[in-house]
């Protein structure tokens, strides 16, 4: 069995790392470059740094502060937010980031999955999906049975902004095709709540491809990420507010994780 990964991650707003809830009224949390640093020497498995402005502000990504990240650590390092072609994708892989991430501008034109892919490497090419619970029953959806009755998921893009009308499963199935590596699904519902992560959304996409899911939104508790990595099938847990507050340090989580059984890399 492949061991599961802890993955911190850096919400960026503006050169400050931010904490929202639901996506809205960030909250000043610290500097990336310190806190990136920290997690590393902590024994994060990899990171994510996400610009959420960039894609609704239509700007680059800061690439001075992901160049700052990229020295000061010595493990794994996805960035997104603002990569809206080949050449931005190579100037924050050139900037020092293993893998980029690519939501909005995937979402709008699905053929630069493919082109990422065709010069990167599928490896390289993470395609995040942000989804929210849509209760209106549609023939045309893949419904999901839930506690909640049967919904169907949505995916939303600039940052929580626009709803799209696509279902986010029928979406991962497509993006796997055109030549997504690796899947970071964040739940909208879930985002900075810590009432736990949207199980049935994590496994729901786990459960219908055959690449790794990142799962992202709503840890509070240790118990949290032990849920997703066991019952929502994640391959990983991403995490902001436990980390950036010290409240459940990255060792703490993967001692608890080890005593509860799950294969955690050292």
């Amino acid at each position: 069995m492949l061991a599961k990964r802890i993955i911190p991650c850096l919400d960026v707003d503006h050169g400050k790392v931010v904490k929202c809830i639901n996506f809205l009224n960030p909250k000043c949390a610290g500097d990336p470059v310190e806190m990136a640093k920290r997690y590393s020497d902590q024994g994060a498995d990899e990171l994510v740094f996400l610009d959420i402005t960039a894609s609704s502000e239509k700007r680059d990504i800061l690439r001075g502060v992901v160049e700052g990240v990229a020295k000061a650590i010595s493990i794994p390092f996805t960035v997104g937010g603002g990569i809206r072609n080949v050449a931005d994708a190579r100037l924050v892989l050139c900037s020092g980031a293993d893998k980029v991430s690519v939501n909005t501008a995937a979402v709008e034109k699905p053929k630069l999955i493919s082109e990422l892919a065709d010069v990167f490497g599928r490896q390289c090419v993470v395609v995040a999906i942000d989804a929210k619970r849509n209760r209106t029953q549609s023939k045309n959806k893949i419904m999901v049975e839930t506690g909640e009755g049967k919904l169907w998921f949505e995916v939303v893009t600039y940052g929580g902004r626009k709803p799209t009308g696509i279902d986010a499963l029928a979406w991962a199935l497509q993006a796997e095709k055109l030549g997504a590596g690796e899947f970071l699904v964040t739940s909208m519902d879930k985002d900075g709540t810590k009432d736990g992560y949207d199980i049935e959304l994590t496994r729901a996409i786990s459960e219908r491809v055959n690449v790794p899911i990142i799962a992202s939104g709503g840890a509070g508790t240790p118990k949290h990420l032990l849920d997703v990595l066991t019952e929502g099938k994640a391959d990983a847990a991403l995490a902001a507010s436990i980390f950036h507050y010290n409240q459940y340090p990255v060792p703490v989580v993967k001692d608890y994780l080890r005593k509860m059984g799950v294969t955690i890399r050292q």
